[in-house]
C-alpha cells in the first residue's frame, strides 16, 4: 500500500554542526579526522531515523554530507617521472569525496602520503557539499526493520536524501569527465557515492563483506577451480597460515590460521550469483578468488565493483576453445592482446582502444607456468602459447554460419576464445588495474576435438590443480614487487587523478 500523504509541512533542514576545514601535514592525522567526520554524520542520519521510527511525526528534514579531502598546488614543477601515481600534473585545486574510511584507512593514508611527500603541501579535510544517502549511511551489515519505516507517515525520500543515480557514474575513470568553470579536479577515479554503491553491491553478488577482499585477485568460470582453492587454503590454515591470517568463504564464515574448521558451524543455504573466497594476508596482501560464472556481462559486473577497493592486480584463469590445430587439451594460453566481440563495455571503452599487455604481469604468469610445469625455455613452448585471446557473447558460436567468425579470428591471429577475458582485461585498463589472462585449453570445436565424458572427469582432476598453483604462484611474485613497480604507467590517461 502506498504511503498516504501527510498534511505535516517540512519546517527545515536538519544537519550536523558546521566542521571547519582543517589543514593536516600528517596523513594518519588526516585519516583519523576523515573517520571522525564521517562516522558523525552518519550516525547523525542513523538517530535521525531511529528517532523517526519511534515518533512516526517526522518535522524537518535530515541532511549530513560525505567528507572530502583536497589539496592545492601552484607549481608546475615535475614529479618523479617514473610514477604512475602519487601526484598531479599541473596547479590547481584537486578534490575527492570519502566513504567508508576505516575500510580504506591503509590505502588512504598511502595515498595521501605520496600527495604530501611529492608536491611538499599539507591537505584539507572539509565536509563537501555531497549529501550521503540514507541507504549508505547504515553501513554493512546493518538491519533496518520494515515497521521502523511502515511507522513513518511520507516518503522516506521527503525526510532523507535517496542515492542518486543520475550523477553516479564512471566520467572520471572513463576519463570524460570535465570540471566546470572554478570547480576543482577529481582526486579519485571514484567518488564516494560510486563507491558506496559498488559496496553494496559487492555483499549481494558474492555474500562476503568486502573488508575481506584482497588487493590480488583471480577470477574463474568454474566451480572445479573453486574446489581445488578452498581444499589448498584450509590446508594453509591447518597448517597455521604460512603468512595467511583467515580463509573467508560466502556468508563470512571463518577459519582462522591455526584451525582445521571454520569458527562456525553452518554454511549458506545457497550459493550467491559470484561467490567470494578470500585467503587474508595483513594489509589485504592476500588472495581473493570469484567464481564469476559464464559471459561478460558477469565479468563486467564484478569488475565495475572490485574496482573500487582498488586492488593491486587481477587475472582471469578459465578454460578456452584453442583455435590452432597445432595445441593439445591441456596447454596453456598466455594473452598477450585481446579481439574483443563481448560489447558489454563498448560504450564504456570503444573497440579501436588498445589494451596493452602489461609486461611485469606477463613475466610473472610465464615464470610462473615454467616453475611449477618444470619446462623452461624453448621447451616451454611446448605447452604454453602467448597470443590474442578473443572474447564473445554467444556461447554457441559454433551453430551460426562459421566463415565470417573463423576469418576474423584468423586475421587477429587469435589463439583462443572464450567469454569473459577481453571484458576483465577491457575493465583492468579502464579501472587502472594491472591485469592479465592464463587460460588453459579443455576442447579445440574448429578441429572437432572433444573431450569424452570420461576423459573431462580426468582432465579436471588433473589440470585444474596444476592451473590454479600456477594462478596462485604469479599472485605470489606479483605481491612481492612494490607497488610502484606494479602500477603501469602504460594504463594512465592525459590527466590522471593522483590516487592509484
Amino acid at each position: 500500500m502506498n504511503k498516504r500523504i501527510s498534511s505535516n509541512s517540512v519546517l527545515s533542514v536538519a544537519t550536523p554542526e558546521p566542521f571547519e576545514p582543517q589543514l593536516f601535514d600528517d596523513p594518519t592525522e588526516a585519516v583519523d579526522c576523515l573517520e571522525a567526520l564521517y562516522e558523525r554524520n552518519t550516525r547523525f542520519l542513523c538517530e535521525g531515523f531511529e528517532g523517526l521510527g519511534k515518533s512516526g511525526r517526522p518535522l524537518t528534514r535530515f541532511r549530513a554530507c560525505y567528507p572530502q579531502v583536497s589539496i592545492e598546488t601552484s607549481s608546475f614543477g615535475h614529479v618523479d617521472s617514473r610514477l604512475s601515481f602519487g601526484y598531479v600534473s599541473a596547479p590547481g585545486v584537486y578534490t575527492t569525496t570519502i566513504t567508508r574510511p576505516k575500510l580504506f584507512r591503509h590505502y588512504l593514508k598511502e595515498q595521501l602520503g605520496h600527495l604530501m611527500r611529492n608536491h611538499g603541501v599539507g591537505v584539507t579535510v572539509s565536509e563537501s557539499s555531497t549529501p550521503i544517502p540514507l541507504h549508505f549511511a547504515f553501513g554493512e551489515g546493518a538491519h533496518v526493520e520494515a515497521s521502523a519505516a511502515e511507522s513513518i507517515d511520507i516518503p522516506l525520500r521527503d525526510l532523507f536524501d535517496a542515492p542518486d543515480l543520475t550523477t553516479t557514474d564512471d566520467e572520471i575513470a572513463n576519463g570524460s569527465y570535465e570540471p566546470g568553470p572554478g570547480e576543482p579536479s577529481p582526486l579519485a577515479p571514484f567518488t564516494a557515492q560510486r563507491i558506496d554503491y559498488s559496496l553494496a553491491r559487492l555483499s549481494h553478488y558474492t555474500a562476503t563483506s568486502a573488508r575481506h577482499f584482497q588487493n590480488f585477485v583471480l577470477f574463474t568460470n568454474y566451480q572445479f577451480y573453486v574446489d581445488e582453492f578452498c581444499a589448498w587454503a584450509r590446508q594453509q590454515m591447518a597448517e597455521g597460515g604460512n603468512g595467511y591470517t583467515a580463509f573467508i568463504e560466502p556468508g563470512n564464515i571463518t577459519t582462522p590460521a591455526g584451525a582445521d574448521r571454520p569458527d562456525a558451524d553452518y554454511s549458506l543455504a545457497r550459493l550467491p550469483q559470484m561467490p567470494a573466497y578470500h585467503l587474508k594476508k595483513k594489509g589485504h596482501g592476500g588472495i581473493t578468488l570469484v567464481n564469476i560464472g559464464v559471459g561478460p556481462s558477469n565479468a563486467k559486473t564484478i569488475t565495475d565493483h572490485i574496482a573500487v577497493l582498488r586492488p593491486h592486480v587481477w587475472l582471469m584463469l578459465g578454460h578456452c576453445a584453442g583455435l590452432r590445430n597445432s595445441q593439445r587439451l591441456g596447454d596453456y594460453v598466455l594473452a598477450h592482446a585481446y579481439m574483443r566481440e563481448d560489447h558489454v563495455l563498448d560504450d564504456d571503452l570503444p573497440v579501436w582502444i588498445p589494451l596493452p599487455a602489461l609486461a611485469e604481469v606477463q613475466v610473472a604468469l610465464q615464470d610462473a607456468v615454467a616453475e611449477v610445469t618444470g619446462y623452461k625455455g624453448y621447451d616451454l613452448k611446448q605447452i604454453m602459447r602467448t597470443g590474442t585471446v578473443a572474447t564473445i557473447d554467444n556461447r554457441n558460436w559454433e551453430l551460426r554460419d562459421q566463415r565470417g567468425p573463423v576469418k576474423r579470428l584468423s586475421q587477429a591471429r587469435a589463439i583462443a576464445l572464450d567469454m569473459e577475458s577481453a571484458t576483465i582485461a577491457a575493465n583492468g585498463f579502464r579501472f587502472r588495474v594491472p591485469y592479465g589472462t592464463l587460460l588453459c585449453v579443455p576442447d579445440k570445436p574448429l578441429h572437432g576435438e572433444l573431450k569424452l565424458p570420461g576423459m573431462a572427469s580426468a582432465f579436471y582432476r588433473t589440470q585444474v590443480s596444476q592451473h590454479l598453483k600456477i594462478g596462485i604462484l604469479a599472485l605470489q611474485k606479483l605481491a612481492a614487487m612494490p607497488p610502484e613497480k606494479l602500477h603501469s604507467r602504460k594504463l594512465r590517461s592525459f590527466y590522471e587523478t593522483s590516487f592509484q
